[in-house]
């Protein structure tokens, strides 16, 4: 009798123990929970992660080494954004896919966040010539798909659209995250800091250059670059990278070459640079890297490369195109 006593002694104390210990584990697993954050592109996952440090999974949709205007989203995208707690997309110019994918997902607290909204987008020219007066702008004129021609989406060529996006980034995490509100802001005005820094190398560093004209073989994705530091910016063609410049097109761009003195032809990340080859041995012009940071190469990505890093490269090489002292 007293033995069957202590056995339930001990068959009591052994449930309390799992019981406790069950507990525990998940407290343990509440507290360690962290948001799950999809992003579409390079640039967001970039801002992202610097904003949430370790407080966040931020993952990013778009594969390193694929280029964005291609990327056709697969039915594991859908499962990875449906247990989501957060998406960042660009916008529908740039992302028109992402609303018809969205129709798909039953997770009904996902956060879905476009970051271009307060962004003033500028529309492109139909000339492939960017000149250095102010351009035109539209506020998110309706349209079918991403029309390079009309409106440029590459709004985070920008340092004010970008700060711009950092914001729409904090606000949405706030609002999933309310405990961590501290941490991200502090995160975000420390980022946005060096968003400032940059910028105001930029304008230094491309304010003593003997030329204001800078050619690029791909397709039109600097226009808000060009606009910001008062620079002239042609293109090859507008549309997607895919696409192919007329023959109309490329002698207007030589022609372009000859006029300006340029002596250096820019070309764009992960496709091959035909055209801006082309136009480099017709007219004995060099090559140098543009990049607009839609992507990088899953070289890149595992070295840790950063939307900052990727900028400051372009400056570099626009200092060495346009002659700068």
């Amino acid at each position: 009798m007293k033995r069957q006593y202590l056995l339930g002694i001990v068959l009591f104390l052994s449930i309390l123990l799992v019981t406790v210990a069950c507990q525990r584990g998940e407290e343990r697993s509440v507290k360690e929970k962290k948001l799950i954050v999809i992003t579409t592109l390079f640039p967001l996952f970039d801002f992202t992660r610097n904003i949430t440090g370790n407080s966040a999974t931020v993952s990013l949709l778009l594969p390193p080494g694929v280029e964005a205007h291609s990327f056709e989203p697969k039915a594991g995208d859908m499962v990875k954004i449906n247990g989501a707690d957060i998406i960042f997309y660009t916008g529908k110019y740039m992302e028109p896919w992402v609303e018809d994918i969205l129709r798909g997902v039953d997770n009904k607290d996902l956060l879905v966040v476009d970051t271009s909204k307060g962004v003033t987008l500028a529309e492109g020219s139909d000339d492939h010539h960017h000149d250095r007066n102010p351009a035109k702008t539209a506020k998110h004129k309706e349209m079918d798909s991403h029309d390079h021609g009309r409106i440029d989406p590459h709004i985070w060529l920008d340092f004010d659209n970008a700060r711009k996006m950092v914001d729409n980034i904090v606000s949405a995490l706030i609002t999933k995250d309310p405990a961590n509100k501290g941490l991200y802001i502090r995160n975000a005005e420390a980022y946005k800091s060096k968003l400032d820094d940059l910028d105001r190398r930029f304008r230094e560093g491309l304010s003593t250059c003997k030329k204001h004209t800078f050619v690029h073989g791909g397709h039109s994705a600097f226009n808000y670059l060009a606009k910001r530091y008062n620079l002239q910016y042609v293109s090859a063609y507008h549309g997607s990278p895919d696409s192919e410049p007329t023959p109309k097109q490329l002698i207007a761009l030589k022609k372009t070459l000859k006029e300006h003195g340029v002596k250096f032809i820019y070309y764009e990340e992960l496709i091959t640079p035909r055209v801006s080859e082309v136009l480099a041995r017709e007219t004995g012009a060099k090559l140098l890297k543009l990049h607009g940071a839609h992507n990088v190469t899953r070289e890149e990505f595992a070295k840790g490369i950063s939307f900052l890093s990727i900028m400051e490269e372009n400056l570099a090489n626009l200092k060495v195109g346009l002659e700068c002292q």
